[in-house]
């Protein structure tokens, strides 16, 4: 499951990137840790040129308790070994719960990274993973729905989940989010298109795309935040150039600075 996950890049930044606007009035701060119930950015299918926050918890517009989910299974039922190989039906589009939605009510989650620990464990022995060589932020597949509450409408959010790639194997847990690569994009927020087309996007990404390190425990805490949340306790996962992430990313609007400043031995983790 992505039960946490990382959004530090300026809202400037990802709309050049995504080619959306955020609406006037809007305001989103960044966060190390985005936990269920808060707002994230998502791009939606029926405003694909807009940048807007929806409630990280998918309510459907039918629920009579409000209950959310954070997360679907791309394969629904099958698959319960979490098999990297497996090429089965996609059984999402069965469940009562998400079968219009991923039809009709798709959305891009933007992400520069989330948190994941072995299963059993979880938030016990925490990773933060992220994507190699700088390609952040990510597009997270998603499935969005409104739900009335009294006189209040909440706009909310699920991000969809599939067998882990090798990384997430190396952590210990058992599923990865669904990322979409920038070719899938419009496919993916065009509700015109073929559902054969939507489930053939639901794969592992490839081994090469993530990394991961461990970080510290406090991270359970849903209220923390801060850079010190991402400070590596160990090794990443896979071998790459040196470099101290926690002190590279811009924390804007929680009163830290940063002076940008590299080398050929230095990478940072969120461009």
């Amino acid at each position: 499951m992505c039960g946490r996950y990382i959004v530090v890049t300026k809202v400037k930044e990802i709309e050049k990137k995504f080619g959306v606007t955020m609406p006037k009035g809007f305001d989103f701060s960044p966060t190390t840790n985005l936990a269920p119930g808060s707002p994230g950015l998502v791009i939606t299918n029926d405003h694909p040129q807009s940048l807007q926050l929806f409630r990280f918890g998918f309510t459907p517009s039918w629920s009579k308790d409000g209950k959310l989910f954070i997360n679907a299974r791309s394969e629904g039922d099958h698959n319960q070994e979490n098999r990297r190989e497996y090429t089965g039906a996609k059984g999402i589009i069965d469940k009562p719960m998400f079968r219009r939605a991923i039809r009709s009510q798709r959305c891009l989650v933007v992400a520069d990274g989330f948190i994941e620990g072995p299963k059993g464990v979880g938030l016990q022995e925490p990773y933060c993973v992220y994507p190699r060589a700088g390609n952040g932020p990510m597009a997270l597949a998603g499935i969005w729905d409104t739900w009335q509450k009294g006189a209040e409408t909440i706009s909310s959010f699920a991000i969809l989940t599939t067998a882990p790639n090798a990384v997430l194997q190396k952590i210990g847990h058992h599923r990865c989010p669904l990322i979409l690569p920038p070719e899938y994009h419009s496919t993916w927020l065009n509700a015109d298109a073929p559902l054969s087309d939507i489930t053939s996007m639901m794969q592992p990404c490839p081994d090469g795309w993530l990394n991961a390190y461990p970080i510290s425990s406090a991270i359970k805490n849903p209220m923390a935040n801060g850079k010190e949340l991402l400070k590596p306790t160990g090794e990443r996962v896979l071998q790459e150039f040196d470099y101290e992430v926690y002190q590279d990313i811009e924390m804007f609007g929680m009163g830290e600075t940063r002076a940008r400043k590299r080398r050929d031995d230095q990478m940072s983790l969120f461009d």
